[in-house]
């Protein structure tokens, strides 16, 4: 086989309405909607979309199940507008597009989203096959949204098991992308998938959860705290690295013992639109610096620079540029200290 080049991403790809409202109202309140986007979303579609922003020269493809139906259309175009390999998608007629309502309060600047899960209910290992891709890197999620791949599957813990180790097998490097439900589902569904990566890239809660350390105090990330953490989980696994990113900046821990913190970008308040997908952003300018070859530091401040741009927009990935203009942002606007 030739030299493994490109991404494959797999997973959730859902129907994202982006929502912004003035506040977040209490239940029996009312609040007022400013605008309605709708988009691709979930881990698959984002990352890829973000990969081919960045450099259209990277290949892509994903492997995904949406519903028969228009918003399915609609997730289909949205891949072929971004040049993403659209062959592993499949088709049901027997659940709805998985469908995600993300309100943005102008008040807070918090996100809260209502998911519809529809067809990825009905999601298992039998819709991925690494048997014909030439993919180097496969960006597999979302573990506790998908009920079938939630549960054990022949022998393993879960579907999510199952999936690394048929990609592992056919040599392709494994990241898991999380979602932050409650520290006993993540420990669930995430610890027996550690020793089936290659790297792991999450958040600061994320790693709090599955290295069983207090990383935050209130708002505010220990950075300490989450290095304790990262090695902890680090050991958990196979992971080559395991790379955390927070609102303040980022820390990778390397199994040869290297350990990095790059401060995150300082954006203008005024730039700032909605944080959604800028998880996914972060981790797509990390990738993409690991696709090219580039030293932890590098990769850091790429996945910050892109995280920083997506920012400036209410959808996932709408405002990612090209890997040179979000690193000329990031510059322009500054560092944290």
């Amino acid at each position: 086989m030739a030299e493994r080049i490109g991404f494959l991403t797999a997973g959730t790809f859902c129907l994202d309405r982006n929502i912004t409202v003035d506040a977040w109202p209490e239940e029996d309140r009312v609040t007022t909607v400013r605008a309605v986007e709708r988009s691709g979303g979930g881990s698959a579609c984002n990352f890829a979309a973000d990969l081919r922003r960045l450099d259209p020269s990277v290949p892509v493809e994903t492997q995904t199940l949406v519903g028969a139906d228009a918003d399915g259309d609609f997730l289909v175009s949205v891949a072929e507008a971004h040049g993403i390999d659209t062959s592993g998608f499949a088709r049901t007629a027997d659940a709805h597009t998985q469908t995600t309502d993300a309100y943005h309060s102008l008040a807070s600047g918090l996100r809260t989203h209502i998911a519809f899960l529809g067809a990825a209910a009905l999601m298992t290992p039998d819709h991925f096959d690494f048997s014909a891709s030439n993919a180097r890197f496969l960006h597999l999620g979302l573990p506790s949204i998908h009920e079938r791949m939630d549960a054990p599957w022949g022998g393993d813990a879960n579907g999510w098991v199952t999936v690394l180790k048929r990609a592992r097998s056919a040599g392709l490097e494994t990241n898991l992308e999380l979602v932050s439900t409650t520290p006993e589902a993540l420990r669930e569904a995430i610890l027996p998938c550690l020793p089936h990566l290659t790297t792991l890239v999450c958040n600061d809660f994320e790693i709090g959860a599955l290295g069983r350390v207090a990383t935050l105090d209130g708002a505010v990330t220990d950075v300490d705290a989450v290095i304790v953490a990262a090695r902890a989980v680090l050991e958990k696994g196979a992971m080559d690295l395991v790379a955390v990113h927070f609102t303040t900046g980022a820390v990778l821990v390397a199994r040869d013992g290297a350990t990095v913190f790059i401060p995150s970008v300082k954006v203008p308040p005024a730039a700032f639109h909605g944080a959604n997908g800028a998880g996914d952003a972060f981790a797509a300018g990390f990738f993409y610096g690991r696709h090219r070859g580039w030293s932890h530091e590098r990769c850091l401040r790429m996945g910050h620079a892109t995280s920083a741009a997506s920012l400036r927009a209410a959808g996932t990935y709408q405002a990612v540029e090209s890997a040179e203009t979000v690193l000329a942002l990031a510059e322009s606007w500054g560092w944290r200290d």
